[in-house]
């Protein structure tokens, strides 16, 4: 029988309670401090830097890991860790809940097209270069994980949740101690790549004139109005209780869907388990589905998705989940490893940087500066961090910078799915891995640039009327 007052009551609890706490105490040093507001380093890491100061100095005194004692069970990184897994899911299936938008004309389709496959070619270009450092650095330091590189896209171009999954799987299956951790760190110097990269852009587009910061708060504001349609607030249940009703029935449908995908595949359980947030997303769209077609038989009579409750849920999983994962950081693991990270998270912020420069201006030129940005943001960090940087020029989200980062998830699940599969081979054949990620990325690329490189040359009779009067 359990006491109220028992330490494992309340362990839980606890954690989940320092975590909210910490991000209350980031937010108030932003709005104190103008630095931290003008670095643009999102709350929630902020909030994972605090939680990973104030255990060091716990341990520093104490001699013990400050999440490992009763107050919190125990065994409180592993819990960090279990939020942050969760979060990831529960995030994205909230994502995709969000109502569509209306129909979409032939080039904002392409444009979508286009930041999708602009995604998978920089999770690839990541996955190349952090491959070929980690193959080179286990030559040079003994016993250092020849495949731990192939995490950087999943560090950078996916965020806190994917990083651990991934270097959880390396680290059950193949021996790679620290894995989690390893993968952690990445996504968290991904954090602050995105923060500095941003920060110096932006300062030389403002140095230059070429933008001007916007207010980003009117924004807000855009997502409240509600449609005829809409659950009202005052019901017999509330509508944010629908919203999470629904978030945790589709992820519900994806955990029996992964233990039936575990049981036929016993081999591979560790990596449908890892594709939790992927298959939260497909029944979450089966979900959605089966909603609609319930409506246009009038069976129901209200929209129960909300899009922005649904997009204040997404977020605040995100914000736990980013936290969380910053939080579960074991540095002990990592001590023989930091000169291979650091190279790693620099190289990581160069290419990204210069890859994304190159397609927003090639193939976005009519608001560039908005959708590199965006995208630098997101494949530093994860979509909340894009859109952080965005905010900060297009504050009212007038140009569809924001929306390429909504859409784009189909064909990049469909064109990154693949790599996500490769990324298990990478421990058993690193140099043949990195070979396909080569030659993946060309084939990305010529696909992604096909209209320059197929593009039809105008014939001297098709030129414009203006074009040819001035010759």
């Amino acid at each position: 029988m359990e006491n109220f007052w028992d330490f494992n009551v309340w362990s839980t609890v606890n954690i989940v309670a320092v975590l909210l706490l910490s991000l209350l105490a980031a937010s108030m040093l932003r709005k104190a401090i103008p630095f931290l507001k003008n670095s643009l380093i999102p709350t929630s890491v902020l909030g994972g830097g605090i939680l990973i100061a104030v255990a060091g100095v716990y341990k520093l005194f104490a001699h013990e890991n400050m999440f490992d004692t009763k107050f919190f069970g125990e065994n409180g990184t592993a819990m960090l860790e279990l939020i942050t897994y969760h979060c990831l899911a529960l995030g994205f299936i909230a994502s995709a809940f969000k109502p569509s938008k209306g129909k979409l004309t032939k080039k904002r389709t392409g444009e979508i097209f286009n930041t999708g496959v602009t995604t998978v070619s920089t999770y690839l270009l990541q996955g190349i270069f952090g491959l070929g450092i980690s193959v080179v650095a286990a030559l040079l330091v003994k016993g250092f994980f020849n495949a731990a590189g192939i995490l950087l896209p999943f560090g950078y171009g996916q965020g806190t949740g994917q990083a651990m999954n991934y270097g959880n799987i390396f680290e059950a299956d193949y021996g790679f101690t620290g894995g989690k951790s390893f993968g952690l760190t990445i996504a968290a110097l991904g954090f602050l790549s995105a923060s500095i990269g941003g920060v110096i852009h932006m300062n030389i587009l403002k140095k230059r004139g070429k933008i001007k910061v916007e207010n980003p708060e009117e924004q807000a504001k855009t997502a409240a109005a509600a449609g005829d349609r809409k659950l009202p607030m005052k019901e017999s249940i509330d509508r944010l209780t629908v919203q999470i009703a629904l978030i945790f029935t589709a992820y519900f449908l994806a955990y029996l869907l992964m233990f039936g995908l575990g049981a036929l595949l016993p081999g591979m359980k560790s990596v449908v388990f890892g594709f939790n947030f992927l298959l939260g997303v497909l029944t979450a769209t089966l979900v959605k589905l089966f909603m609609n077609w319930l409506r246009k038989k009038n069976v129901l009579k209200k929209d129960y998705a909300d899009a922005f409750l649904m997009t204040r849920a997404s977020n605040f999983f995100f914000d736990l989940m980013i936290v969380a994962g910053i939080a579960a950081i074991r540095f002990s693991v990592l001590e023989n490893y930091w000169g291979i990270i650091l190279i790693m998270g620099a190289v990581g912020l160069v290419i990204t940087y210069i890859y994304n420069r190159i397609v927003a201006k090639t193939l976005f030129p009519e608001y560039q500066e908005e959708q590199f940005l965006a995208m630098y943001g997101m494949l530093t960090g994860t979509a909340s961090t894009g859109v952080i940087l965005l905010r900060e020029i297009d504050g009212n989200f007038t140009t569809p910078a924001a929306d390429n980062l909504v859409y784009q998830n189909f064909p990049a699940i469909v064109f990154g799915f693949p790599m996500m599969l490769l990324a298990t081979f990478a421990p058993k054949q690193p140099i043949l891995t990195l070979l396909i990620l080569v030659g993946f990325f060309a084939v990305m690329n010529v696909i992604l640039f096909r209209s320059r490189i197929f593009g039809r040359k105008k014939k001297p009779e098709e030129q414009p009327e203006a074009e040819t009067k001035e010759a």
